[in-house]
């Protein structure tokens, strides 16, 4: 069994973290880390949850965790984790960094998008980043993870067929994105509140997205010559889970429809967890994100619009929950220890929900 660590399991993300893991044949929950919880029944802070038996919430001891873990997801804001990261790592137990301290490895760019998060530069060097089906070989003797926040990882995957498959190059690319509450954790803001957020469609990042800057910096690292020009815009919707990445991508290059579905499928033939959608092959348009809720697939689709100047429209959803964070820090834990990278994750999505 690989013993795996969570801290922040209070949170949203640890508590799918605790579902998920609770279900998979090789993985054991053998630390639950918390600050404001310390003491409380797991069940007192997530209902829905009644195992494992008698777990509570602890306070977080680098030395227990070295101890007990073989593995330590960090479900904590970027600030916690940034002082976390030192005293975990480097001392026989993996971390895997589900917030965004170590995404960025331009200081001008981290500073820019997490001010006031100060992590070690020597650390950040070591740091495995990306979407596991994208870096899966190099996870597998990985020390330091850091994974993609949920945007991030949405735009990656729909953007990576023509990146790295079509080789296109010199593309402009208008994100719109658009996300449920959960996306913002537990922490209290006017703006969430029921009178608000019910109905809503709220412009909360309109000039701009951190994870936007995650991605332009990955592609920046993995395909330097592509030379993508990336912006975003970012909405929060009326629903608790779930996001919708429209990827709007321009540029001067031959193209048709059937080479860009073809194009898709063949990238993503040896990745079940990312699902090409015919737009058209449901009664309600694909991708959607009610399509994916619980569950850890991306759905994807790409289509070409002829009278868009040749512009190519890129659509990705996925559950911010659940891909967008614990589902694909499962698929890391299951890459780097040996495991089927499908093990404890291959739930099908609740629709309606």
């Amino acid at each position: 069994m690989t013993r795996v660590g969570i801290i922040g399991a209070s949170g949203l993300a640890g508590g799918e973290l605790v579902r998920i893991i609770d279900q998979h044949p090789h993985l054991e929950p053998a630390f639950l880390g918390g600050s404001r919880n310390v003491g409380k029944p797991l069940v007192a802070v997530h209902p829905g949850l009644r195992s494992p038996a008698g777990a509570v919430i602890e306070a977080v001891s680098a030395p227990e965790i070295h101890r007990r873990c073989d593995v330590v997801l960090l479900a904590t804001p970027a600030g916690v984790s940034a002082e976390l990261v030192p005293a975990l790592s480097g001392r026989g137990t993996t971390v895997i960094d589900l917030s965004g301290a170590f995404r960025l490895r331009s200081a001008a760019a981290h500073d820019r998008w997490y001010p006031g998060v100060h992590r070690d530069p020597k650390l950040v060097a070591s740091v495995t980043y990306g979407v596991p089906e994208l870096i899966a070989d190099e996870l597998t003797d990985a020390d330091l993870i850091s994974l993609p926040g949920c945007y991030a990882t949405a735009i990656t995957l729909a953007l990576a067929p023509l990146v790295f498959g079509l080789k296109l190059a010199e593309s402009t690319v208008l994100v719109d994105g658009k996300s449920g509450s959960s996306g913002g954790g537990l922490r209290l803001r006017r703006a969430n509140l029921h009178p608000y957020r019910s109905g809503a469609i709220t412009p909360y990042a309109p000039l701009g997205h951190r994870h936007a800057a995650e991605v332009r910096g990955f592609f920046a690292e993995r395909a330097p010559d592509a030379s993508v020009s990336l912006t975003m815009s970012a909405y929060g919707v009326a629903h608790v889970r779930g996001l919708l990445a429209s990827c709007y991508v321009s540029g001067n290059w031959p193209m048709d429809a059937r080479t860009l579905a073809r194009a898709y499928l063949r990238y993503y033939k040896p990745h079940p967890f990312v699902r090409v959608r015919d737009h058209a092959e449901t009664m309600i348009p694909m991708p959607d994100p009610q399509a994916v809720l619980g569950s850890n697939f991306c759905d994807v689709t790409a289509l070409y619009d002829p009278e868009g100047d040749g512009r190519i429209v890129a659509l990705a959803a996925l559950d911010n929950l659940v891909k967008g964070a614990a589902g694909q820090a499962v698929q890391a834990v299951n890459q780097r220890f040996g495991h089927q990278p499908e093990l404890g994750l291959t739930m099908q999505p609740v629709v309606p929900a």
